[in-house]
């Protein structure tokens, strides 16, 4: 017996068409039953196949086709019409894979000759674009001064601020300094610091080596957090004392996840708007990069990229920044309507 239900729009992703009663065909219901005993699928998830069945019904309605005729064809265009409405690729994913073990059991219970779903594959999401910070709140990040913090803290957290900016590092490259160079580093995959020939030697993805220059505020900040660094631990020669560039209180190396927490709480003391993350001081220093030299190759080579398409996603971040210039300051960026 057929089962009634009724459509619920759910704003921009909803299903074009219109929302009114659906009645689910016999050959649905019976898949329903399927899942839900065979399967043994929890409630929320026998919802949601529910859900994508409806939507299919009320698509072959509107193409005038039993559910059990559709064809690839079909499939595609409804896909179509679900992105134009504002369906999200994922969330199109996930229907056509309610759609697809539909029609897999009918196959199977020979009321279909082929799975029309089964080479339909969602649109691809744009890849979202890196947050970066512009460069007013990044300098103000690289600049800001507590007075009244713990000055050995201060300093350490001032100088990871330089590097992750000035250097462009990832995180675990970053947490992969050690103070000097030597042999244990280079084979157990560490980085080292050279601060008399401005260069910082680190280990990134795919043991890829590389050097990258320090600048003069880096070197600055990182020689103030060198001068402290040994203090509470007895000096330089305390076997409390790890090689590692960045430590803790405990004398140790300090983790990735520590200098999250330190950065994103030193972002918001320096009046950011937004809780910043490692990462984004690294999409800081490329975009910056890009928008006073345009010399793609070069990022590519500071970032330590080893294909340039992963490089030009910062090069949409510069246009983004070239339009909201041109909407700011050009004249005929804002014409009234009818000009």
């Amino acid at each position: 017996m057929a089962r009634k239900t009724t459509a619920v729009s759910k704003g921009p992703e909803a299903s074009p068409v219109a929302a009114e009663p659906v009645v689910l065909p016999p050959e649905a219901l019976r898949y329903l039953d399927f899942v839900r005993v065979e399967k043994r699928l929890a409630a929320r998830t026998h919802t949601l196949y529910t859900l994508d069945l409806e939507k299919l019904v009320q698509f072959a309605a509107a193409v005038n086709q039993p559910l059990l005729d559709l064809q690839n064809a079909h499939i595609r265009r409804f896909v179509a019409q679900m992105h134009s409405a504002g369906r999200s690729g994922r969330g199109i994913a996930l229907i056509l894979s309610g759609w697809r073990g539909f029609f897999t059991w009918a196959a199977r219970q020979g009321l279909v000759q082929h799975n029309p779903v089964q080479d339909v594959r969602a649109p691809k999401a744009l890849k979202p674009l890196p947050k970066a910070l512009g460069v007013d709140d990044a300098v103000r990040l690289a600049e800001f001064d507590q007075p009244n913090a713990d000055p050995w803290l201060e300093a350490r957290d001032a100088a990871i601020v330089e590097l992750l900016y000035g250097c462009g590092l990832r995180v675990g490259e970053l947490v992969g300094l050690d103070v000097i160079a030597s042999s244990t580093a280079r084979n157990e995959g560490r980085g080292w610091l050279d601060l008399q020939a401005g260069e910082a030697h680190v280990f990134g993805k795919g043991s890829k080596r590389r050097s990258v220059p320090v600048g003069a505020p880096a070197i600055t900040a990182v020689q103030a957090w060198l001068d402290l660094r040994a203090q509470p631990f007895g000096g330089a020669q305390s076997p409390r004392l790890d090689v590692a560039l960045f430590i803790g209180r405990r004398g140790v190396r300090l983790s990735a996840q520590s200098v999250w927490l330190r950065l994103r709480e030193r972002s918001q003391l320096a009046g950011l708007t937004t809780p910043v993350h490692p990462h984004m001081l690294r999409h800081s220093f490329a975009s910056h990069l890009l928008q006073s030299s345009s010399n793609l190759r070069a990022v590519q080579e500071l970032l330590g990229h080893a294909n340039i398409s992963t490089t030009q996603v910062y090069t949409r971040l510069d246009y983004q920044h070239l339009a909201q210039v041109y909407d700011a300051a050009h004249p005929r960026a804002k014409r009234k309507s009818g000009d």
